[in-house]
C-alpha cells in the first residue's frame, strides 16, 4: 500500500466518523426536543437498520451522505465503503433511539465491546449474549455484519445502553478494507475484555426514564 493510499484511507475514516457524529448528534437533539422533522426522519431511517444502502433506495438522501463530499469527491472505492458505513451507523442509531426521547443513545466513548459487556449483569459473562457478540466478529460479508449488528443494537436499546456511533461508523468503514475487519475485531474484543463493571451503577445505562410508545 502506498503512503498516498494510506493517507486517503485515514482521512476517509476520519471523515466518516465526523459525518456520523455531526448528523446523528443533530438528529438526536431534534428527536429529544420532539421536533417533528427529526421524529419523522428517525421513523423512516429505522426501516434501513440491518440493511445496506443499495437495498433501501427510498432512504437515499436521508442518511447525511452529502457530508462525506463536503471537501470534494472521493475515489470510487472509498466512496462505496464510506457511504455503506455511514448508512449502517445512522440507520442502526435510528433503531437504537426509538422510544427513548429522554436519553442519548449516541454517546461518545462507548465502544461496541464495552456496550455489550454492560448488557451482562455485574459484568459477568453471559453465554447467549457472548455468542451473539462473537457472531458479529465472525461475519464475512457486509450483509451478515449489518444483520448481526441489528440484533445486538436491539438488545442495547431494550436495556437503554448507549453506543458511540461515530466510532462505530469509522470501524464499519475500516472493516471493509483489506485486513480491516481483523483489526476492528481486535478493538471490539479488547473493549469487551477490558470492561470493568461500575459498582455504583453510574455511567452504564439509562434506566431512570421508562420508554414510551412514541412513534413505535
Amino acid at each position: 500500500m502506498t503512503p498516498v493510499t494510506l493517507a486517503v484511507r485515514h482521512r476517509t475514516a476520519d471523515l466518516v466518523g465526523e459525518a456520523a457524529d455531526a448528523y446523528i448528534t443533530e438528529l438526536q437533539r431534534g428527536y429529544r426536543a420532539d421536533k417533528s422533522g427529526a421524529v419523522a426522519t428517525l421513523a423512516q431511517l429505522r426501516r434501513g437498520a440491518g440493511k445496506l444502502p443499495e437495498d433501501v433506495p427510498e432512504l437515499w438522501g436521508m442518511t447525511g451522505t452529502e457530508r462525506l463530499y463536503a471537501e470534494g469527491k472521493l475515489p470510487e472505492a472509498e466512496a462505496v465503503r464510506s457511504e455503506a458505513a455511514l448508512f449502517l451507523a445512522v440507520t442502526l442509531y435510528a433503531l437504537h433511539q426509538q422510544s427513548r426521547p429522554d436519553q442519548n443513545m449516541h454517546r461518545p466513548g462507548v465502544e461496541l465491546g464495552t456496550a455489550v459487556r454492560r448488557l451482562m449483569p455485574g459484568g459477568a459473562i453471559d453465554g447467549p449474549i457472548r455468542r451473539r457478540f462473537v457472531r458479529i466478529g465472525t461475519a464475512e460479508t457486509r450483509e451478515a455484519l449489518a444483520e448481526r449488528l441489528r440484533g445486538i443494537i436491539s438488545l442495547l436499546r431494550r436495556e437503554s445502553i448507549s453506543l458511540d456511533y461515530a466510532l462505530l461508523a469509522r470501524q464499519l468503514y475500516q472493516a471493509q478494507l483489506p485486513d480491516g475487519l481483523r483489526q476492528v475485531r481486535q478493538s471490539w474484543g479488547r473493549s469487551f475484555h477490558a470492561y470493568r463493571a461500575d459498582n455504583t451503577g453510574a455511567g452504564t445505562r439509562s434506566d431512570d426514564t421508562a420508554p414510551t410508545d412514541k412513534d413505535v
